[in-house]
């Protein structure tokens, strides 16, 4: 039987630079998504233990049931197939690169992005007409794709949706339901120099130009756009995706520039080597940083923690939003001084064993919980913020003040259905459940620079963790438990360790959420510092 709330997936590769990499990159028939990687951990006994991830495109065959049809090549193969002839659980790879490849002997036909966005649009309609969407009582169902990509891809992807689709006439929404991007550059690349950010050049080697926001305004815009302003005007925001809700976007943000290579040097620490961490998102839309790199061995697409993000964003029925709101700074601690706070932001899921969600200092990327501390709000409002300042923490901050996560979370029974019953014995708790690890962290500023005169490194002002569950209750309705650790005097490791009490809704028959902080947390941030917790049942 089909399953009515997957869609075929489409991956599309990154960069691959010049003819060598280009002709690299087509001898692989899954350009890189069947990547898989092995490390170790820790054990019990103290000594290391051999951990493997077999790859994206395994685990979907695993975990969801999803087929790749090849057969001599996925083109052909699509070519010769009968319309609604392929299941919707299937991963199609768009080999954009091929005829740019000198592999094959043909004259090689130099890479342009926007040939490659017009023909994403093309196979995509091809994916679309092909495959079987008809539901189980026979009725025709949804007739769409997602889309997930990898650097690049995520910007021919984007081309797609914001400009030859609108070229076409053609509404985005319509073709793709969720788009998912690895480490792209959805604001360009930057070069640190001397403290500068300075951006690729127009004219770049490989083609490189098309990481330069004035050559991506040109193919992120329609040509009535273009009409009106061929050249790229001031305050245009290459942040800003148009023609497919934020909310249907994901973007995977690594952290960890010291395992790409030389190149890291030039682009600076604050990246995964080659895409600054504040050029990897999309305005408003899903985010999550992961310390991994931007590909290769140690990469983003070839990790456990970018698969566990992209399934449960895929087919998760559950987006939890964490919120600080009420939160008062302290006050300054001397003149002359300026204080910095920020928050560091650890996600677990339960029977995952790395972060969804890694935001810490040491990655260059916790939550600025203020630029200035002693900033006092009147009235106990929330702290100001703003997605500009906090580029990564979920979505933009708006009224509810500072966001620290988003997290999507599968029914429990689908997360464990591989689970092996002699390694994972009992039941399974219908309860999804994830830890928010937060530690509040104070610095001071002097001249410009950092003085540590008062400072104990790794010392948090204050830290807790926050263990919610969700799922139903004995009504067979929805509802969220929540407790901080502090407070639950078990271990967490413990089945549904948390009191059988739900908490109260803010509001009657919702699911949102205050959850006070505990004594320690608002002794440092008032008394009406809390956690907004927002939970959105997905279809």
């Amino acid at each position: 039987m089909p399953n009515e709330s997957a869609y075929p997936i489409i991956y599309v590769r990154g960069f691959a630079g010049g003819t060598s990499g280009i002709d690299s990159a087509t001898d692989d028939p899954f350009n890189g998504f069947n990547d898989g990687a092995t490390h170790v951990r820790v054990g019990g006994d103290g000594q290391p233990q051999f951990y493997q991830f077999e790859g994206p495109l395994v685990r979907l065959m695993e975990d969801e049931d999803y087929r790749v049809p090849m057969h001599g090549g996925q083109q052909a193969y699509l070519n010769r197939s009968a319309a609604g002839s392929q299941p919707r659980t299937s991963v199609w790879v768009y080999r954009f690169y091929d005829p740019d490849a000198d592999t094959f002997g043909a004259p090689a036909v130099a890479f342009d992005l926007p040939t490659a966005a017009r023909n994403l649009l093309a196979f995509v309609r091809l994916v679309l007409a092909k495959t079987d969407f008809t539901g189980p009582d026979g009725t025709p169902g949804e007739a769409k794709v997602w889309l997930v990509a990898h650097s690049m891809g995520g910007l021919i992807c984007r081309s797609m949706i914001q400009k030859v689709c609108p070229d076409n006439g053609i509404a985005p929404g319509d073709l793709v339901d969720k788009f998912f991007t690895y480490a792209t550059p959805h604001n360009g690349i930057d070069f640190g120099i001397f403290g500068l950010n300075i951006p690729v050049p127009q004219i770049a080697p490989f083609d490189a130009q098309i990481f330069n926001r004035k050559v991506m305004y040109q193919y992120l815009t329609p040509a009535t756009g273009l009409q009106r302003a061929p050249d790229m005007p001031a305050g245009w925001d290459a942040h800003a995706i148009t023609g497919l809700d934020p909310s249907r976007v994901f973007c995977l943000i690594g952290t960890n520039a010291a395992d790409y290579g030389a190149v890291s040097h030039a682009v600076g620490p604050k990246s995964d080597g080659l895409v600054q961490i504040d050029n990897a998102y999309v305005r408003g839309a899903s985010r999550t940083f992961v310390h991994r790199s931007h590909s290769g061995r140690y990469g983003e697409v070839n990790s456990e923690e970018g698969y566990q993000n992209l399934r449960r964003f895929l087919f998760g029925t559950r987006k939890a939003t964490a919120r600080l709101i009420n939160a008062a700074l302290p006050p300054a601690t001397s003149p002359g001084v300026l204080d910095v706070w920020q928050a560091e932001v650890c996600v677990s899921i339960r029977g995952l064993p790395v972060l969804l969600d890694d935001q810490v200092a040491a990655h260059y990327c916790p939550v600025e919980l203020g630029k200035v501390a002693g900033a006092q709000v009147p009235g106990g409002a929330p702290a100001p913020s703003d997605d500009t300042v906090t580029p990564g923490s979920g979505p933009a901050a708006g009224p509810g003040g500072p966001p620290l996560t988003t997290v999507f979370l599968l029914d429990p029974a689908r997360a464990a259905q591989m689970q092996r019953e002699d390694l994972q014995p009992g039941p399974v708790s219908p309860r999804c459940r994830y830890s928010l690890q937060l530690k509040v962290i104070h610095l001071e500023e002097q001249h410009g620079l950092f003085t540590w005169q008062n400072h104990l490194e790794g010392a948090a002002e204050w830290q807790d963790t926050l263990i919610v569950d969700t799922g139903p209750g004995d009504d067979g309705a929805e509802h969220v438990w929540a407790a901080w650790e502090v407070s639950i005097g078990q271990v967490t490791s413990v089945p549904d360790p948390i009191t059988p009490a739900p908490l109260t809704p803010d509001t009657p028959g919702g699911l949102t959420f205050t959850i006070p902080l505990p004594p320690a947390g608002k002794q440092l941030l008032g008394v009406h510092a809390a956690i907004a917790l927002n939970v959105e049942l997905l279809d």
